[in-house]
């Protein structure tokens, strides 16, 4: 597959094959299967003591006293080492041998690399992810040398203008809603640092 190289007015200077990379069959069920794996790996297990709650002398008195049969510490009437109880244990708490991460197959997690560097050719995929691609005539986008000379940010705006993808960087600019209480407190937005 040839894509066109672009110069930095967006006119076409020649043509280049593309990496073998870009032809291979795109897998969302594969894609989705890694990310899991690699978002489970930032885990971190979590458990409680196995004693918790059981280091007590409290035992039930049994029946026919008026009492219900919960275990009780012998100085008094308090109840004492049963689930749900005050200073009690759970029934069935988090336990730290807990499998929490997906693992992945080394060739499976290679395809899904390989399978999601090949899903940012098709713009249909690109777009249904949010990006605002519609001025953008091709992907990939092949630019030439030239653009490693630029040193001003003026320049690079006028280059993503000029290929398209301007929009899109203004789509990705934008405020986000801060997450908790902090919505009530007059700081709803999270306003990102930026130089104009």
């Amino acid at each position: 597959m040839k894509v066109p190289v672009l110069n930095l007015t967006k006119e076409q200077v020649g043509e280049v094959e593309v990496p073998k990379v870009f032809e291979t069959p795109i897998r969302p069920d594969v894609i989705k299967r890694a990310v899991i794996a690699q978002q489970t790996r930032r885990l971190q297990p979590q458990g409680r003591d196995p004693m918790a709650g059981k280091r007590t002398t409290a035992i039930s008195k049994g029946t026919g006293l008026g009492l219900s049969r919960v275990p009780r510490l012998k100085q008094g009437n308090r109840a004492a080492f049963g689930v749900s109880i005050v200073g009690g244990h759970q029934a069935f708490p988090p336990m730290a041998e807990k499998k929490i991460v997906k693992n992945i197959n080394r060739k499976e997690r290679r395809l899904a690399i390989r399978s999601g560097i090949a899903a940012t050719a098709v713009k249909e995929i690109v777009s249904s992810r949010g990006h605002n691609i519609e001025a953008v005539s091709q992907l990939p986008i092949v630019i030439e040398d030239a653009i490693e000379d630029i040193q001003r940010t003026k320049d690079v705006k006028d280059l993503l203008v000029n290929l398209g993808i301007w929009a899109d960087v203004e789509r990705a600019d934008r405020n986000k809603i801060r997450a908790g209480k902090g919505k009530m407190r007059e700081k709803r937005r999270l306003e990102e640092a930026h130089s104009s």
